[in-house]
Protein backbone atom coordinates (compact mmCIF):
# COMPACT_ATOMS: atom_id res chain seq x y z
CA UNK A 1 0.00 0.00 0.00
CA UNK A 2 1.14 3.55 -0.75
CA UNK A 3 2.61 5.03 2.44
CA UNK A 4 0.73 8.30 2.11
CA UNK A 5 -2.56 6.41 1.77
CA UNK A 6 -1.61 4.34 4.81
CA UNK A 7 -0.92 7.52 6.78
CA UNK A 8 -4.33 8.85 5.77
CA UNK A 9 -6.10 5.61 6.73
CA UNK A 10 -4.35 5.59 10.13
CA UNK A 11 -5.47 9.18 10.66
CA UNK A 12 -9.07 8.33 9.78
CA UNK A 13 -8.96 5.43 12.22
CA UNK A 14 -7.50 7.68 14.93
CA UNK A 15 -10.30 10.21 14.54
CA UNK A 16 -13.09 7.63 14.35
CA UNK A 17 -11.88 5.50 17.25
CA UNK A 18 -11.21 8.46 19.53
CA UNK A 19 -14.55 10.13 18.81
CA UNK A 20 -16.31 6.88 19.77
CA UNK A 21 -14.08 6.50 22.82
CA UNK A 22 -14.79 10.09 23.84
CA UNK A 23 -18.56 9.63 23.65
CA UNK A 24 -18.53 6.39 25.66
CA UNK A 25 -16.06 7.77 28.24
CA UNK A 26 -18.03 10.97 28.76
CA UNK A 27 -21.25 8.99 29.15
CA UNK A 28 -19.63 6.56 31.60
CA UNK A 29 -18.09 9.46 33.50
CA UNK A 30 -21.45 11.19 33.78
CA UNK A 31 -23.21 8.03 34.96
CA UNK A 32 -20.50 7.20 37.52
CA UNK A 33 -19.76 10.79 38.54
CA UNK A 34 -16.11 10.11 37.65
CA UNK A 35 -13.93 13.11 36.80
CA UNK A 36 -11.18 10.72 35.70
CA UNK A 37 -13.42 9.24 33.02
CA UNK A 38 -14.64 12.66 31.90
CA UNK A 39 -11.02 13.80 31.61
CA UNK A 40 -10.17 10.69 29.61
CA UNK A 41 -13.06 11.45 27.25
CA UNK A 42 -11.80 15.00 26.75
CA UNK A 43 -8.32 13.63 26.07
CA UNK A 44 -9.84 11.46 23.35
CA UNK A 45 -11.34 14.58 21.77
CA UNK A 46 -7.88 16.20 21.70
CA UNK A 47 -6.49 13.04 20.12
CA UNK A 48 -9.21 13.32 17.47
CA UNK A 49 -8.07 16.89 16.78
CA UNK A 50 -4.53 15.66 16.25
CA UNK A 51 -5.77 12.96 13.88
CA UNK A 52 -7.81 15.59 12.05
CA UNK A 53 -4.67 17.64 11.56
CA UNK A 54 -3.04 14.60 9.95
CA UNK A 55 -6.00 14.15 7.58
CA UNK A 56 -5.59 17.80 6.57
CA UNK A 57 -1.86 17.17 6.20
CA UNK A 58 -2.11 14.16 3.87
CA UNK A 59 -5.24 14.99 1.87
CA UNK A 60 -4.00 17.26 -0.86
CA UNK A 61 -3.86 17.29 -4.60
CA UNK A 62 -0.68 15.86 -6.17
CA UNK A 63 1.82 18.26 -7.65
CA UNK A 64 2.47 20.53 -4.64
CA UNK A 65 5.82 22.27 -4.77
CA UNK A 66 8.54 21.31 -2.30
CA UNK A 67 8.14 24.70 -0.57
CA UNK A 68 4.37 24.25 -0.21
CA UNK A 69 4.87 20.71 1.09
CA UNK A 70 7.40 21.92 3.66
CA UNK A 71 5.13 24.77 4.78
CA UNK A 72 2.20 22.37 5.23
CA UNK A 73 4.45 20.01 7.20
CA UNK A 74 5.79 22.72 9.53
CA UNK A 75 2.30 24.06 10.22
CA UNK A 76 1.04 20.57 11.09
CA UNK A 77 4.01 19.96 13.43
CA UNK A 78 3.27 23.22 15.25
CA UNK A 79 -0.42 22.40 15.72
CA UNK A 80 0.39 18.93 17.08
CA UNK A 81 2.97 20.43 19.45
CA UNK A 82 0.43 22.86 20.89
CA UNK A 83 -2.11 20.06 21.42
CA UNK A 84 0.47 18.32 23.63
CA UNK A 85 0.77 21.43 25.81
CA UNK A 86 -3.00 22.04 25.97
CA UNK A 87 -3.58 18.45 27.05
CA UNK A 88 -0.75 18.70 29.59
CA UNK A 89 -2.26 21.82 31.19
CA UNK A 90 -5.64 20.16 31.44
CA UNK A 91 -4.30 16.95 33.00
CA UNK A 92 -2.18 18.97 35.46
CA UNK A 93 -5.19 21.07 36.53
CA UNK A 94 -7.47 18.07 36.95
CA UNK A 95 -4.87 16.03 38.84
CA UNK A 96 -4.12 18.80 41.35
CA UNK A 97 -7.80 19.65 41.74
CA UNK A 98 -8.70 16.04 42.45
CA UNK A 99 -5.96 15.77 45.08
CA UNK A 100 -6.81 19.09 46.77
CA UNK A 101 -10.58 18.67 46.85
CA UNK A 102 -10.46 14.88 47.35
CA UNK A 103 -12.62 14.23 44.29
CA UNK A 104 -12.84 10.44 44.40
CA UNK A 105 -13.69 8.62 41.15
CA UNK A 106 -16.66 6.31 41.61
CA UNK A 107 -16.05 2.64 40.78
CA UNK A 108 -16.92 2.04 37.14
CA UNK A 109 -16.60 -1.34 35.44
CA UNK A 110 -17.45 0.27 32.08
CA UNK A 111 -14.65 2.78 32.62
CA UNK A 112 -12.15 0.01 33.33
CA UNK A 113 -13.22 -1.78 30.13
CA UNK A 114 -12.77 1.42 28.09
CA UNK A 115 -9.30 1.98 29.56
CA UNK A 116 -8.26 -1.64 28.97
CA UNK A 117 -9.45 -1.56 25.34
CA UNK A 118 -7.57 1.69 24.71
CA UNK A 119 -4.48 0.19 26.30
CA UNK A 120 -4.68 -2.67 23.78
CA UNK A 121 -5.34 -0.50 20.71
CA UNK A 122 -3.15 2.58 21.22
CA UNK A 123 0.35 1.00 21.38
CA UNK A 124 -0.18 -0.77 18.06
CA UNK A 125 -1.59 2.38 16.48
CA UNK A 126 1.40 4.34 17.80
CA UNK A 127 3.81 1.81 16.27
CA UNK A 128 2.13 1.93 12.85
CA UNK A 129 1.90 5.74 12.77
CA UNK A 130 5.46 6.28 13.99
CA UNK A 131 7.09 3.94 11.48
CA UNK A 132 4.87 5.15 8.63
CA UNK A 133 5.85 8.74 9.49
CA UNK A 134 9.51 7.72 9.70
CA UNK A 135 9.34 6.08 6.27
CA UNK A 136 7.66 9.20 4.84
CA UNK A 137 10.08 11.46 6.74
CA UNK A 138 6.96 13.17 8.13
CA UNK A 139 7.75 14.88 11.43
CA UNK A 140 4.09 15.75 11.95
CA UNK A 141 2.90 12.12 11.75
CA UNK A 142 5.72 11.05 14.07
CA UNK A 143 4.70 13.75 16.55
CA UNK A 144 1.07 12.68 16.24
CA UNK A 145 2.12 9.10 16.97
CA UNK A 146 3.63 10.24 20.26
CA UNK A 147 0.31 11.77 21.20
CA UNK A 148 -1.23 8.34 20.56
CA UNK A 149 1.42 6.91 22.90
CA UNK A 150 0.45 9.55 25.47
CA UNK A 151 -3.14 8.31 25.18
CA UNK A 152 -1.90 4.79 25.98
CA UNK A 153 -0.17 6.10 29.12
CA UNK A 154 -3.33 7.93 30.12
CA UNK A 155 -5.28 4.70 29.57
CA UNK A 156 -2.89 2.93 31.93
CA UNK A 157 -3.25 5.71 34.50
CA UNK A 158 -7.04 5.50 34.28
CA UNK A 159 -7.05 1.71 34.52
CA UNK A 160 -4.71 1.69 37.53
CA UNK A 161 -6.56 4.55 39.23
CA UNK A 162 -10.03 3.11 38.74
CA UNK A 163 -8.78 -0.40 39.50
CA UNK A 164 -7.16 0.53 42.81
CA UNK A 165 -10.20 2.58 43.75
CA UNK A 166 -12.47 -0.33 42.81
CA UNK A 167 -10.44 -2.95 44.73
CA UNK A 168 -8.94 -1.09 47.69
CA UNK A 169 -10.37 2.44 47.73
CA UNK A 170 -6.94 4.01 47.02
CA UNK A 171 -8.33 6.88 44.92
CA UNK A 172 -5.12 8.97 45.02
CA UNK A 173 -3.48 6.64 42.48
CA UNK A 174 -5.32 8.23 39.54
CA UNK A 175 -4.19 11.89 40.02
CA UNK A 176 -0.66 10.86 41.07
CA UNK A 177 -0.13 8.87 37.87
CA UNK A 178 -1.70 11.77 35.99
CA UNK A 179 1.11 14.04 37.23
CA UNK A 180 3.70 11.65 35.78
CA UNK A 181 1.91 11.78 32.42
CA UNK A 182 1.91 15.60 32.60
CA UNK A 183 5.72 15.61 32.56
CA UNK A 184 5.72 13.42 29.46
CA UNK A 185 3.22 15.65 27.66
CA UNK A 186 5.04 18.90 28.43
CA UNK A 187 8.40 17.41 27.43
CA UNK A 188 7.12 16.13 24.09
CA UNK A 189 5.07 19.23 23.31
CA UNK A 190 7.89 21.66 24.07
CA UNK A 191 10.43 19.50 22.25
CA UNK A 192 8.21 19.33 19.16
CA UNK A 193 7.72 23.11 19.03
CA UNK A 194 11.35 23.95 19.78
CA UNK A 195 12.97 21.52 17.36
CA UNK A 196 10.29 21.50 14.65
CA UNK A 197 10.39 17.71 14.81
CA UNK A 198 9.45 14.93 17.16
CA UNK A 199 12.51 14.38 19.34
CA UNK A 200 16.06 13.09 19.27
CA UNK A 201 17.05 9.44 19.05
CA UNK A 202 18.11 9.57 22.69
CA UNK A 203 14.59 10.38 23.88
CA UNK A 204 12.65 8.28 21.39
CA UNK A 205 14.71 5.13 21.30
CA UNK A 206 14.80 5.24 17.48
CA UNK A 207 17.41 6.64 15.07
CA UNK A 208 16.57 10.12 13.78
CA UNK A 209 14.87 10.33 10.41
CA UNK A 210 17.01 11.37 7.49
CA UNK A 211 16.07 13.44 4.51
CA UNK A 212 15.59 16.95 3.26
CA UNK A 213 12.85 18.05 5.66
CA UNK A 214 15.22 18.52 8.64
Amino acid sequence: MNLQKLALLLSYFTVGYNLLEALVSLLAGYLAGSIALVGFGLDSLVESLSGGVMIWRFRHRPGLSAAAEEQRERRAVKIVGYTFLILGVYVLFESLKKLFFREIPAPSLLGMIIAALSLLVMPGLYYLKYHTGKSLNSRSLMADSKQTLACAWLSLALLVGLGLNYVSGFWQADPLIGLVVVGFLFKEGWGTLKAGKLCTCATCGFPPATGGND
